[in-house]
């Protein structure tokens, strides 16, 4: 391993309490005796994609963004520059177009060496993809072929992919770790990340030149500390924070709760919520770990390992931020499991990776956030 790259491992396995000195003085070694690494950011000007060029760029990579600002907006960037000092680089494009997407990679490779590509660009609602099925095919499965088929001609050769823990379907066993089958999809969105994990295994073992890390996560939620960023859905949220926030700020109806009549101890379901500059830090991480492990295909699970159910959060937020929340109980969502959570370990074990951040303070930045967008 070079000294530089030596740096940046540093950077990304040092202990949380240690991150902030060792930055300050290593960053700045690394911009004067070398040339950021690019890694490639589709759908980074997205929820988890912006978060996750904020944590490249504090790591000291150079991160440049592809996005066609469909679930998104260009703004985002100009937040990612308050934060970080510099505005990325932006290819806008459609990740479905191949041609496109070969010439921001052959761009990028005769600009600098690119370390990997982190693929975010999706379609991501499980309730929409029962209703839009086709266009959840064509958007997230048809951009993963365009995508592989772009680094084979470019030789961009280590994948961090963006997946889900949906697709465990709903597990036998919680928490459930990375042994567990792949059970039948609940809703379309889950069938699509299933697809696309399977087309990088099998892409891994042909001849194509490829390593992947498979990041099936949990629910993000929250946002960075800064409020310069944050999760902005465009049109009816389709998650349970944003919608929550928007509810307690008057700007939507009641929060429903879909269901209260599972089989957990108060009905509504449980989920795993991770704050989203932890996932962000987890991508980051995996984009080192594949400089180091290559050639290799590995499936992490991220989350903090604690299920809370929906119930929970809505209390979580209100004593929190010490406003109450406005929901009322509806029927159940088609595609939605009863409950899951992550067993994390291979990731503490593998990528030197920890949450740094609790539930409560995930709801404090997100709170943070909408009163910030209230007052723009």
């Amino acid at each position: 391993m070079s000294v530089c790259k030596g740096i940046y491992h540093v950077l990304i396995y040092a202990k949380t309490e240690h991150k902030v000195a060792l930055r300050m003085v290593l960053i700045p070694i690394l911009n004067l005796n070398m040339e950021k690494r690019i890694v490639i950011v589709t759908g980074g000007a997205g929820y988890i994609g912006s978060h996750t060029v904020v944590a490249l760029h504090e790591s000291g990579y150079r991160p440049v963004i592809i996005d066609d600002f469909s679930n998104s907006k260009p703004e985002v960037l100009d937040g990612i520059a308050k934060i970080t000092g510099v505005k990325p680089q932006l290819f806008s494009l459609d990740c479905r177009s191949k041609n496109d997407l070969l010439e921001a990679l052959q761009s990028c490779t005769a600009d600098g060496e690119v370390a990997g590509v982190i693929h975010f660009a999706a379609y991501k609602a499980v309730g929409e993809s029962t209703e839009k099925p086709l266009d959840y095919f064509e958007n997230n499965i048809g951009s993963t072929v365009s995508l592989l088929a772009a680094m084979s001609e470019s030789g961009v050769s280590n994948l961090v992919f963006s997946s889900s823990c949906t697709v465990y379907g709903q597990p036998d066993q919680i928490p459930v770790d990375e042994s567990a089958p792949i059970l039948p999809a609940e809703s379309p969105y889950g069938y699509t990340k299933q697809a696309c994990e399977r087309l990088i295994m099998d892409a891994f073992k042909s001849s194509m030149p490829l390593s992947a890390c498979l990041l099936r996560y949990f629910n993000p939620i929250g946002a960075h500390q800064s409020a310069n960023i944050g999760e902005l859905p465009i049109g009816h949220p389709n998650n349970l924070i944003p919608y929550l926030t928007q509810a307690v700020a008057g700007l939507r109806n009641p929060l429903t709760v879909f269901g209260n009549d599972y089989p957990t101890e108060d009905g509504t379901c449980i989920r795993d919520y991770i704050h989203v500059m932890d996932l962000a830090r987890a991508h980051v991480a995996s984009i080192a770990w594949l400089e180091s492990n290559s050639p290799s295909c590995e499936a992490f699970n991220l989350g903090t390992g604690t299920g809370k159910s929906v119930s929970e959060v809505i209390a979580a937020f209100e004593k929190t931020n010490g406003i109450e929340v406005p929901y009322a109980f509806g029927p159940r969502r088609s595609g939605d499991v009863v409950a899951i959570f992550a067993n994390a370990e291979k990731a503490h074990r593998e990528l030197g990776w920890n949450c740094e951040f609790n539930l409560e303070e995930a709801l404090r930045d997100a709170w943070k956030w909408q009163l910030q967008l209230a007052q723009a």
